[in-house]
């Protein structure tokens, strides 16, 4: 679930706003989107993927964290557009479809193509 919108990162580029099939993002005064509707939030990670600004944090959890993250432990951590760095999207970053995590894909000599 959406998390954080680090105001120091934000470029104020609106795609978190744009692709939120939810509609959780509502322009802050000064352009930086803030989270409305947190609970309506599907925890899909589009809004992480799409931030050019690592700014997003999106929790793997499906519900709000009992406790607000604090955003500098997080981007300590490495945690602010993680997600985004993990699916090899951003400049200089190896895309994600070669380190997928999940069942090893079949070599393409033993793939059967109907």
């Amino acid at each position: 679930m959406i998390e954080i919108v680090s105001r120091e990162r934000c470029i104020t580029c609106d795609k978190c706003v744009e692709v939120c099939p939810t509609g959780v993002f509502d322009l802050g005064p000064d352009g930086v989107p803030v989270i409305a509707r947190q609970v309506d939030c599907q925890t899909c990670f589009m809004c992480e993927a799409y931030c050019p600004a690592d700014a997003l944090y999106v929790a793997p959890q499906a519900h709000p964290l009992p406790e607000a993250p604090d955003e500098a432990d997080l981007a300590r951590r490495g945690l602010l557009g993680s997600y985004r760095e993990q699916i090899g999207w951003g400049h200089g970053r190896t895309p994600g479809a070669r380190l997928a995590i999940g069942p090893a894909l079949p070599s393409s000599s033993n793939v059967i193509i109907s």
